[in-house]
């Protein structure tokens, strides 16, 4: 089980702000606590993409020192994906190409369903010919 913060920089007034997740909510409080963060500054899943911190520079120091690891922003970013597809994180070494496999089954399930669809019924107004035989 891990805490990760991710290499994000986002303006929030005159702070420089990142993310800091974790495997688990218990975790990412539990690390909150220890670099000083307040529980209200906590993104519930409920809304936004995932549960999470936004945190400033110098909290995401304290952070790594006390053990979190760092990733990319994509890697947070495909990391949340997975979690609301799986139910977990995952490793961010494989966030990545999780995502994009992820989103290619997407896409070929898709189009599975689009070549499945049956074609529309002839109408019952318009008799049935062969272009090549003429109708009587």
């Amino acid at each position: 089980m891990s805490v990760y913060v991710d290499d994000m920089r986002a303006k929030f007034g005159r702070l420089i702000m990142c993310h800091m997740l974790a495997d688990t909510d218990a975790e990412l409080h539990a690390m909150a606590d220890r670099i000083g963060v307040a529980r209200r500054w906590w993104q519930s899943p409920e809304k936004t993409s995932g549960s999470h911190y936004d945190i400033a520079l110098s909290k995401r120091a304290l952070a790594v020192q006390a053990g979190a690891i760092e990733i990319t922003w994509r890697q947070a970013s495909a990391m949340n994906a997975r979690r609301r597809v799986c139910g977990n994180l995952g490793p961010p070494e494989s966030a990545l190409d999780w995502l994009l496999e992820h989103r290619d089954a997407q896409r070929r399930a898709k189009a599975s369903q689009a070549s499945q669809v049956d074609p529309p019924e002839p109408s019952a107004s318009k008799p049935l010919t062969n272009s090549l035989v003429p109708v009587a």
